[in-house]
């Protein structure tokens, strides 16, 4: 089932940066890295320290992984579309931590844009926020959260950038 319906009301933070590597080339190196070397703690959200019961190699849709951070705290991605080289999304779910009072889950899709002779990574999560959370998910949490957002989308293009 489908986490994110037309009529549900969601919270949506979008962050880009650029590298100087292809679309094809930032894709192969960004999708499958190690999330520890891209998802750093800033503020009040913990790192991602690594990925566990992961199906698969992270390539095609209805893979799954558990996420674990660095506070002790988990939850579950399940890749719901894959277009190799362009662009992939996932639904993030079962979160263990206090994101888990606040909402259903979140939609996250990476898109890799040719940009001249580079890319443009753009990383969109959309927030699916529990009943009468909403107001506090838009005002509060998405502003912070596109912060830790910017910082991982920053360090996965500079590991694009890096990687030969």
């Amino acid at each position: 089932m489908t986490l994110i319906s037309r009529r549900d009301r969601t919270v949506p933070a979008t962050v880009q940066a650029r590298t100087s590597a292809s679309p094809a080339r930032a894709f192969a190196v960004i999708v499958p890295a190690p999330v520890a070397l891209v998802f750093e703690k800033w503020g009040p959200f913990p790192a991602t320290r690594a990925a566990r019961d992961q199906t698969g190699a992270w390539d095609g849709a209805g893979q799954s992984r558990t996420l674990e951070l660095g506070d002790g705290t988990t939850l579950k991605e399940v890749i719901v579309e894959y277009d190799e080289g362009h662009s992939f999304a996932y639904e993030a779910t079962e979160f263990t931590n206090i994101l888990g009072r606040l909402i259903h889950g979140v939609r996250g899709d990476w898109t890799f844009i040719e940009d001249g002779p580079g890319t443009i990574v753009r990383w969109t999560w959309e927030f699916k926020p529990r009943a009468f959370c909403f107001i506090p998910v838009r005002l509060l949490l998405v502003p912070l959260f596109r912060n830790y957002m910017q910082r991982a989308a920053n360090n996965a293009a500079a590991l694009a950038d890096r990687t030969p």
